[in-house]
């Protein structure tokens, strides 16, 4: 088994694995280290079943349900990702997020398995929220250890729902929930338990104010926020293949799905994973 840095920052290929085999208690530890190492983690060449597609999730933690995009009635954790190549909408996962990050309890990563990807485009990127840390000014570090952000699920609530015709994978997801736009408060600043590296947890999508501010007050810093996360710098380009895996850390990244392919055919299956959760990350907040 080996690992193959892909930016200087973050990310990483994995080779040697066989991913159709059982999972040993090496493979599963190697795999769970290099993630919490590099974040996203990429694996190639992976034409793995259902089955084994929850297996290796559990390498990782408990498969979870998106209540916002539950998979099919036999395997609702399993969320089907499929935008057909007629249509002209948004695409699940435009914009750049974290996932679930306005739910009491997010999700702590994904598992995202390619079955069908175009000739081109379709493309996922990553920024590191710790590399975002690292460089951010010192007087901002200070504004933000310690305190705590708003989040709220813009895209499945009432109040800032977007427009009908962006909306992507129209019947497979839940809309217009009153409570997706209550603010939960979650740390602004938090601290890998594995490796004690410090990152940040905002994302423009549900991300809404500063503990203390109001949302006019924090606009300002947080697009600041926002912008400085996702500079070139801190991020990185995921070009899909058919089988292919990508493992990303959903507390320690955000992510942002590329919608260039229209007149073909995509098609993702993802299991999204709960682990230790967010008290493990930010005990002195729990």
């Amino acid at each position: 088994m080996q690992t193959h840095p892909i930016t200087g920052l973050f990310g990483a290929e994995i080779t040697g694995v066989d991913l159709a085999a059982p999972i040993t208690d090496e493979v599963a530890s190697f795999l769970r280290q290099a993630l919490a190492d590099h974040l996203v983690i990429v694996l190639k060449n992976q034409a793995i079943s259902e089955d084994q597609h929850y297996a290796l999730t559990r390498v990782f933690g408990r498969p979870a349900v998106n209540p916002y995009a539950p998979g099919p009635e036999a395997h609702p954790e399993m969320t089907y990702i499929v935008k057909e190549a007629h249509e002209r909408t948004g695409v699940f996962g435009g914009g750049w997020h974290t996932d679930l990050s306005f739910l009491d309890q997010p999700p702590g990563g994904s598992v995202l398995c390619s079955l069908e990807v175009p000739p081109y485009g379709g493309d996922t990127m990553y920024c590191s929220q710790q590399a975002a840390w690292d460089s951010l000014a010192p007087a901002l570090k200070d504004l933000l250890d310690g305190r705590r952000v708003a989040h709220v699920g813009k895209p499945y609530g009432i109040k800032w729902a977007p427009p009908l015709e962006e909306q992507a994978m129209k019947g497979s997801t839940k809309r217009g929930d009153p409570d997706a736009d209550r603010e939960r408060m979650h740390p602004a600043v938090l601290t890998h338990p594995v490796t004690g590296r410090k990152g940040l947890y905002i994302n423009p999508t549900y991300a809404l104010r500063l503990d203390g501010l109001s949302e006019e007050m924090s606009r300002p810093i947080l697009q600041e926020l926002f912008a400085h996360c996702t500079l070139p710098e801190h991020s990185l380009r995921i070009r899909w293949e058919k089988d292919m895996i990508v493992v990303w850390d959903n507390y320690a990244t955000q992510h942002y799905a590329i919608n260039d392919y229209h007149g073909h055919r995509r098609e993702m299956r993802r299991i999204a994973f709960w682990n230790e959760g967010l008290p493990a990350w930010a005990p002195e907040a729990a």
